[in-house]
Order: C-alpha cells, then structure tokens, then sequence
C-alpha cells in the first residue's frame, strides 16, 4: 500500500498541525486521499469532477461508460479523454513488452471479476479461461480505435487518473497529494511523508489499525501494486486480478507487493504491475530501466532497487 502518514481520524489532526487540510471518500471502486496546501474545496470539485470523467469513460463495469459502448472489431471515433486512456494503455503494453496487457479483461471475466470487486461471487466453479487476445489488437489513430475483445484499463487508468487529479487541483492549491489505493500522484513544489505497506487491503483508508510499513518522502508518484488486495474465491481457491497476459492466469509470484517511485502515477503503476508479472526477473527488470522499487517476497523479506531508501531498523 502507498497512503500517507496520516491515517483515518488522525489525519485531520495531523494534516492540521502541518497546516494542510485533507479530505478522504471513496471512487472508481477505491479510496480516495486528498491531501492540499490550500483551497481545499476548490481542490476536491475538480478531483470529484476528473474521477467521474473517468470512470464515464473508462470502467468496464458501467453499462452507460464509453469503453463499454465501443464495437468490437470496428473503428470508431472517442472522446479525448478514452483516446488518452487507451493511447496510455497501449504504449504501458509495447514499452513493458506485453507485461501489461490492456485485453486481460476476457480472462478477468472467465474468473469471475465481471462485476464490481465488492460484489463478486465467491465459490463459483472455474470452466475455461480463455488467453488475452494481445495488446497489438488495440489500434488507435488520433481520437479513432479499433477496440478488440477484452478491454480492461486497470492496470493503467488509475495511475493516470491519479495523474489528472492531481494536475486539476494543483490549479487550485500551492501543494497537492492524491492517492487513489496504491497509486499517489503529487503537484507542487513539496515533498510528502508516504507510508508504503504491505498490505491485503491497499484499496482502504480508514484503517487505523497498522502502523507497519516504511516512511518515505515522495516527490513525484508512487505506485503499488500487489497480489494480496482484490483477492476472491474462484474453484475452491484464491485467485487474484494481477494476471500474466501470457496465460490469462493470475500470477504466481515470487512478489507478493511492488512499490514502484516515477515521475507520473501512469508509469508507476506500469512499471509496478509489470514487476509483478514479470516475476523472478523483475529486479532486472526494474534495475535496466532506472526505477526504484521496493520489493516484498512472498515469505515476506524485502528487497530495494536503485535509491530506494534504506529502511529504519
């Protein structure tokens, strides 16, 4: 998990002290944290106002969304805004190497996550789940796509989202913290404590309950993703929603959480994501191309990449 210091009911009174003013509610199935310098009302009307943007345009579970409306196999014209989500989604695929994959949403499907996370049914018996088609599939020409069978942007469109909000409310307030879950975008000329954890319920914030994690000073975007969050019953057994594209299946380690520091959200939640898929290489994966992560293995001993900050014993 990646979230600030500050957690539940002690976040008013610490976000006070610091002279900040913080709002927390809930949107696009997550929490949402918004932490400003200023204008704090201002702030949360235009992050209010993006997050329903996007998940008009983007979430596959709204009958009504965009994304949900588009013909299979057929170009037609979208809004500026699917366009640069799909766009964003595309390239997270061809710059990962199919790591992440846009199209995973068939096999999400085949497992049970056709519905929002909350509502899913536990226990149902696995049949077939059928492969990814492939990010290739997805072609766009400006605001004109050609939409494939499977369309999913969640490995993406939070971190961007995240992305957004935090460049409309920092029109607004000096300094800016959005977390949507795991992923946390600032704006600003400010550096913010962040408390990144290895937890199974990232996607909270009002749990007070653990303080357990690291304190980092984030300037930029953290994302996290992980395999102990969005967990549900699938066959008699725990699957996840962080697939391989390769099998349509849920990963199988050895990482249980990837937190992942970038310059956008976007690319966080790209490069951490792709960590987790990219399994037993992902260090190297990380390392070549000039990230720093921190890394929980399943039996939960920690590994850092680049300048990552050593932890506190």
């Amino acid at each position: 998990m990646s979230t600030m210091t500050t957690r539940g009911e002690r976040q008013a009174g610490a976000a006070a002290d610091q002279g900040l003013q913080s709002a927390t509610w809930r949107a696009l199935g997550t929490g949402v944290q918004l932490v400003v310098t200023d204008h704090l009302e201002q702030a949360r009307a235009a992050v209010e106002q993006v997050l329903a943007d996007v998940d008009l345009a983007a979430s596959r579970f709204r009958a009504d969304s965009e994304i949900s409306q588009l013909p299979i196999g057929k170009w037609a014209t979208v809004s500026p805004l699917l366009a640069r989500l799909l766009t964003v989604a595309r390239d997270a695929a061809e710059w990962t190497g199919g790591l992440v994959d846009p199209t995973v949403g068939t096999s999400l499907r085949d497992l049970g996550y056709d519905r929002t996370y909350t509502t899913i049914v536990q226990g149902a018996p696995v049949t077939i789940v059928r492969r990814p088609v492939g990010w290739r599939a997805l072609e766009i020409d400006g605001d004109r796509v050609r939409a494939p069978e499977g369309l999913d942007l969640g490995a993406t469109a939070k971190g961007l989202a995240a992305d957004l909000c935090a460049e409309a409310a920092g029109q607004h307030a000096t300094a800016v913290l959005v977390g949507l879950g795991g992923d946390i975008a600032t704006a600003g000329d400010r550096a913010w404590p962040v408390l990144v954890r290895d937890t199974s319920d990232y996607d909270e914030i009002d749990d007070d309950t653990d303080d357990s994690g690291q304190v980092v000073d984030l300037t930029g975007a953290l994302a996290t993703s992980g395999t102990r969050a969005r967990q549900w019953n699938r066959g008699g057994r725990l699957v996840h929603h962080l697939l391989d594209p390769s099998t349509g299946l849920p990963t199988q380690g050895p990482w249980r959480t990837v937190s992942v520091v970038a310059t956008t959200c976007a690319v966080a939640n790209t490069a951490s994501t792709a960590a987790i898929v990219a399994g037993a290489s992902a260090e190297s994966w990380l390392r070549e191309r000039g990230f720093s992560a921190r890394l929980v293995h399943d039996d939960g001993s920690i590994t850092t990449v680049g300048d990552w900050p050593a932890e506190e014993s």
